[in-house]
């Protein structure tokens, strides 16, 4: 497949990323780590949450730019462009879509949080293995880790118990709903699971496709 086609289907699945953490917010059962830091800020500084995931983002990419010396215009602008159209469609969903619907049985809520954290981690796997569209801060662990003696996991990790973290403390200290939840613990390994199993999937579709 062309680039320029890679690259619309990773556009594609980025948008279909943020349709799926919509799902989790509107499940209000708690919500994945990077996003409880994104919701908390978004609480903190009354912004809607896209807009907010948008601004994180964009330091991260800030921060990309800074470690690889700004030497990759190209990625840099088109990554702009994802992040920016992420944070719409997390806007679009959460605030026009999903606002009026309320969910009474926790187990509704449950089942929601599920399938937006599928959908995400579909949506996300799908990007990683395009290879063509990055997220900054997969960008970032990847760029600190090939030049220091740190495992990319262990910068993933920190990053998500970074965010954790912080999501609680403004909690706590704005008397802000905790949207670090049970949400977040199924995520963990609810995100992981689907984008591992998407990664095995395409796999074996391009062998398939190759003849092998």
């Amino acid at each position: 497949m062309k680039k320029t086609g890679l690259l619309f289907l990773s556009l594609l699945f980025y948008t279909l990323t943020g349709f799926g953490i919509s799902l989790t917010i509107a499940a209000n059962v708690g919500v994945s780590s990077f996003n409880a830091l994104n919701l908390s800020l978004a609480g903190l500084f009354a912004v809607k949450v896209g807009t907010m995931t948008t601004i994180v983002n964009l330091c991260f990419l800030m921060l990309y730019i800074y470690l690889t010396k700004a030497k990759k215009p190209l990625a840099y602008l088109i990554q702009a462009i994802a992040v920016l159209s992420l944070g719409y469609v997390i806007n679009f969903f959460t605030y026009q879509v999903f606002d009026s619907i309320h969910i009474v049985h926790y187990i509704s809520k449950l089942g929601l949080f599920m399938t937006g954290s599928i959908i995400a981690g579909l949506g996300t796997g799908m990007v990683l293995n395009l290879k063509t569209l990055a997220f900054p801060i997969e960008s970032v662990c990847v760029e600190i880790s090939n030049n220091h003696p740190i495992p990319f996991a262990k910068l993933r990790y920190g990053i998500d118990i970074f965010s954790v973290t912080i999501s609680i403390i403004i909690s706590v200290a704005s008397s802000l709903p905790f949207v670090v939840r049970e949400g977040t613990i199924i995520s963990l390994v609810l995100l992981t699971f689907t984008i591992s199993l998407t990664k095995k999937a395409f796999e074996a579709f391009i062998v398939k496709k190759n003849g092998l």
